[in-house]
């Protein structure tokens, strides 16, 4: 496995300097289910989750066993010493869990929206010692889940991660959830100590896609996987489509390609030197483009302003988008991006002759 950069020391104990496996079922459904996937992913996982409560969007779907479950959890650390984990959303669900020596606590997407619950959840913590991860909003608001985290970390809480499970869009595309990585890559930049971990299986939904994140995600230097893991995934009771067995997941694993977070070679660093220098050169040249582009849209608001014309042209924007796309196309650039930048491009356009249209 890959060295972890540097973290928080029970990390880096817990992890022991490699990728954090976290593996186990959406939902604990019956006690020999728990059992039997624990004893199949216990040589892959350090630590074992199961979904004990689970808030669904829609009333009338499976919402989990309920406490009964986190007995059958113990169960699993008596036979195989691994470590547990289970979503909390309330204050009882905490004192539940650290009643039955639950060792992880996660704080799931839908709760991570709410302060209010994000808050009675970190009162509910104070004083102890568990390990508690916080997934990202279903939104894609990086304020909010770092909201979540402090709130966390000032009750008293030291041993703090992250888990990435992706966003919410109306859009449809090939994953049940957005990974929208600038979003991790921005909290990794910000809390570079902090334990990060992606969860494939929820930005997925698609168990034949989870190989592929999960090696993007490690490509990312993420610190770990969190893999929903189940002997009879189509039987499962939730989120079946997304789960592996266990072989599948010892599968994944091997052929994760693992890479080293720096390469301190002589050779390595004077090639990379020249790549970032080359970067930095045209990285100039694309803002005194952006610069010159700018100067235009100003000089065509000054036009608008002069002849009473609206600032919005939705034919021309799309003529533009169009074009772009194709063009992009051609230099093998992808779709969404040149969408997302050449969007950015017109809406500081059309900021800039609102202005000059409005100034007095």
């Amino acid at each position: 496995m890959t060295k972890v950069s540097e973290k928080a020391l029970w990390f880096k104990q817990l992890s022991g300097n490699k990728p954090l496996i976290i593996a186990g079922p959406c939902s604990a459904e019956i006690p020999d289910q728990v059992l039997e996937i624990a004893h199949g992913v216990k040589d892959q996982a350090t630590i074992y989750r199961a979904g004990i409560w689970k808030p669904r969007t829609r009333p009338g779907g499976f919402e989990g066993v309920g406490a009964i479950g986190l007995k059958w959890l113990q169960q699993v650390k008596a036979e195989t010493g691994m470590l547990l984990a289970t979503e909390v959303a309330t204050a009882e669900h905490v004192e539940l869990a650290l009643a039955h020596d639950i060792d992880v606590l996660w704080i799931g997407a839908r709760t991570t929206v709410n302060p209010f619950a994000v808050q009675e959840i970190a009162d509910a913590l104070k004083g102890t010692d568990k390990i508690v991860f916080i997934k990202n909003p279903v939104n894609p608001d990086l304020s909010l889940w770092i909201g979540g985290f402090e709130r966390l970390q000032n009750s008293g809480i030291e041993k703090l991660g992250f888990i990435h499970r992706g966003f919410s869009s109306y859009e449809k595309i090939k994953y049940r959830n957005k990974p929208e990585w600038q979003i991790p890559i921005d909290l990794q930049i910000r809390f570079p100590e902090i334990p990060l971990i992606n969860d494939p299986s929820h930005i997925t939904g698609n168990r034949e896609l989870i190989q592929q994140v999960a090696q993007k995600a490690l490509d990312l230097n993420f610190d770990g996987l969190m893999i929903e893991t189940h002997c009879t995934p189509d039987l499962a009771w939730s989120d079946a489509a997304q789960q592996v067995t266990p072989n599948k997941l010892q599968e994944i694993l091997s052929n994760l390609v693992l890479r080293d977070s720096l390469n301190l070679e002589d050779s390595y660093l004077h090639e990379m030197s020249m790549f970032r220098t080359r970067i930095d050169e045209i990285d100039t040249q694309i803002l005194k483009l952006l610069k010159d582009r700018m100067q235009i849209a100003d000089e065509i608001g000054l036009l608008k302003k002069a002849k009473n014309v609206a600032v919005l042209q939705p034919e021309r924007w799309q003529e533009v988008l169009i074009k772009m796309r194709r063009e992009g196309k051609e230099n093998k650039l992808g779709e969404a991006f040149i969408t997302s930048l050449f969007k950015a491009i017109h809406d500081e356009s059309i900021t800039r002759q609102d202005h000059i249209i409005n100034r007095k």
